[in-house]
């Protein structure tokens, strides 16, 4: 129980670090200057900002149930992840890390959602912001591909969980963006101050993460891959 409950901490991390990542965090930027758009409406900048949060959860998580349940409705496959998941997460969580130090760099142009989507999804009424909200996460960069991916779905695939682990993942992608448009919403000031401290602090998360899944890697390889712990 409490190992469940820690990796469900973990998952609602991992989507909170993906969120402050640089390259979600320029979406999340876009998003909450749509949002804001209706500054002194504070209900509708609340209402687009939770819109905002839904879309999010709901493409993370039909995405991490499409992925998963065709992993798993694999008999051979699901037979191999059951077999060998403690095995593989070990070095899995090591790469994750060394993504999120940045020791290893990919370059993978267009992947995403195109420009005129995300322009589509900045336009009309209020419900775009869950459109929005859809729209860029599904804009996979190389670190929040890395956490989704890497670190997200197998978490969930050893957990059994297809549902609620993605849906805090979903959430923590969303955290920043709620928490700027209710400083919108009331009339915050020095909102720029703000995301430089935002950006600062995203880096050392980041590496202390990037540092702790390593170790957990290299105790999972140790202990399931080569049996010295």
């Amino acid at each position: 129980m409490e190992s469940a409950a820690l990796a469900a901490v973990g998952a609602l991390w991992l989507g909170v670090l993906t969120s402050v990542s640089p390259c979600p965090l320029a979406t999340n930027i876009v998003a909450i200057s749509f949002i804001g758009k209706r500054v002194g409406q504070t209900r509708q900048v609340v209402l687009s900002g939770l819109l905002y949060t839904a879309g999010r959860v709901f493409a993370y998580l039909a995405l991490a149930v499409v992925l998963i349940t065709g992993l798993l409705s694999i008999p051979q496959v699901s037979n191999f992840l059951q077999k060998y998941m403690n095995k593989l997460l070990g070095p899995i969580l090591i790469l994750a890390g060394m993504f999120l130090l940045e020791l290893i760099t990919v370059n993978i142009p267009g992947v995403g959602v195109s420009e005129k989507m995300k322009e589509r999804a900045e336009k009309g009424g209020m419900l775009s912001a869950c459109l929005m909200g859809v729209v860029f996460a599904l804009s996979f960069c190389p670190i929040s591909a890395a956490l989704f991916f890497g670190s997200l779905i197998p978490l969930s695939i050893k957990h059994g969980s297809k549902v609620l682990f993605p849906s805090l993942y979903g959430l923590g992608t969303a955290v920043p963006v709620v928490v700027f448009a209710m400083l919108v919403a009331v009339g915050a000031q020095s909102l720029g101050k703000a995301f430089n401290r935002l950006t600062q602090v995203e880096l050392w998360a980041r590496r202390a993460t990037g540092v702790v899944f390593i170790c957990v890697g290299i105790y999972l390889s140790l202990r399931y891959i080569f049996a010295v712990i």
